[in-house]
């Protein structure tokens, strides 16, 4: 029987995971890829330390994926996150457990994990075609024939498309991968940026720009109804806000503002302590501190770069003494401390977004393949499908999994060699 062609368009973390296994699966493998180099978005991912997976069971790893993780099951319960770090780790690259379940290359460097992916396709004798972009995919009788590039066409038994979504497009992905499917009959859910830093009504206070704060709590109120809530970091920047919790809760933000909703987020700046144990604090603390300004006894609450928004938002005079204080102005600050108001005005665009929402609808897609449900020999993995997930090496792993299953699938298919 003649070695079946797969054409793989893409080579992100996706497409390097399912060129290695088709060919490990005995295909003859060619992997196209649109820029000067493979990898790009891998390697400027984490901060450029690229943060591969996470350690949370699968169970808690699909939640973090939303109604739509669900779909991930079948590939995560043949190709995980233990299979990843074990493939690394034979492969030459060490990788560390750090805070948070997250997984890095103990080097630190992002672009160690393309040279362990390129050194292994090498051995595995894939082809790897760069500067070729794929301008339109071949099939007949619903069966895919080939696909087109700016130079030439490409016979093939079987297409996996790993293209990414459209986040991070200096790095190749720019949505092409839609483009290819909807003439196929694919439905793509519209696509929006997710993981973004989000824009503020009057913008942010010159002197908070570079200050990030940990341990707060984020409550999101779209409409005046109570969405969600997290704990953990944010980060002010000149046009708003980011940091991990800022960009887990953006994709609820975006879909409201999408929507024409009223967005609101409240920032809890003491969400370790309840409102009676920071108002008896406060009390103290005035109590003891009472000849001193009110500015000044501030410091022992608040980073200095936060102290003339606060006395800004609550009209407390700076230099009153902290015995003065009225039981009205102790509780005008504890209502601040415990939600510092800020509605949002805006998003980022996909040059800003970690992730991509919307992409390929996933019940045109058979879960246990990854092969489309529409047209023979196609098959899809990564971003391009609508999936996404939080931050926390979450939509890499996806990426890793769905690639290494779509690989597997591709190289198993005995009708491929019969298609032609």
């Amino acid at each position: 029987m003649p070695r079946k062609t797969v054409v793989i368009i893409g080579a992100g973390a996706a497409g390097l995971m399912a060129a290695g296994q088709a060919a490990t699966a005995g295909a003859k493998v060619i992997l196209l890829e649109k820029m000067k180099r493979p990898g790009r978005k891998i390697c400027i991912s984490g901060k450029g330390r690229c943060n591969l997976t996470n350690s949370a069971p699968i169970p808690d790893f699909i939640q973090h994926f939303g109604k739509n993780g669900r779909f991930l099951r079948q590939a995560f319960s043949r190709f995980f996150a233990p299979e990843l770090v074990a493939f690394f780790e034979k492969n030459g690259l060490s990788v560390s457990l750090e805070r948070g379940g997250r997984y890095f290359p103990t080097s630190g460097k992002a672009p160690d994990i393309v040279k362990v992916f390129l050194a292994w396709l090498s051995k595995l004798k894939v082809e790897i075609r760069n500067n070729s972009p794929v301008t339109s995919l071949f099939f007949k009788n619903h069966t895919i024939t080939g696909v087109a590039t700016r130079r030439g066409n490409i016979s093939c038994d079987a297409v996996i498309l790993a293209t990414g979504g459209a986040s991070y497009p200096a790095t190749g992905s720019t949505g092409d991968g839609y483009k290819l499917v909807e003439p196929l009959g694919h439905t793509v859910v519209p696509i929006r940026p997710a993981l973004v830093p989000l824009e503020i009504q009057g913008g942010i206070h010159p002197q908070l720009v570079g200050l990030e704060l940990r341990n707060i709590e984020a409550q999101l109120y779209v409409n005046g109804k109570k969405k969600r809530q997290l704990f953990g970091e944010l980060h002010f920047k000149k046009f708003g806000i980011s940091g991990p919790t800022i960009l887990t809760l953006s994709g609820d933000v975006v879909d409201g503002l999408r929507a024409g909703k009223k967005v609101i987020l409240l920032i809890d700046l003491k969400a370790a302590l309840s409102r009676q144990k920071l108002d008896a604090r406060l009390i103290r603390d005035f109590e003891k501190r009472h000849k001193e300004p009110f500015a000044d006894v501030l410091r022992g609450l608040l980073p200095a770069k936060l102290i003339p928004l606060c006395l800004e938002q609550t009209s407390i005079p700076p230099a009153k003494p902290a015995g003065e204080i009225s039981k009205k102005e102790r509780k005008t600050l504890l209502n601040w401390l415990k939600g510092v108001r800020m509605e949002v005005c805006g998003y980022r665009s996909f040059k800003e977004a970690i992730v991509t929402a919307g992409g390929v609808n996933l019940k045109e897609v058979d879960p246990r393949t990854m092969e489309s449900k529409l047209i023979s020999g196609l098959y899809l993995a990564g971003e391009i499908l609508d999936l996404n997930g939080n931050t926390g090496g979450y939509n890499l792993q996806s990426a890793f999994s769905t690639g290494w299953l779509a690989g597997c699938s591709v190289g198993r298919d005995e009708r491929a060699s019969d298609r032609r």
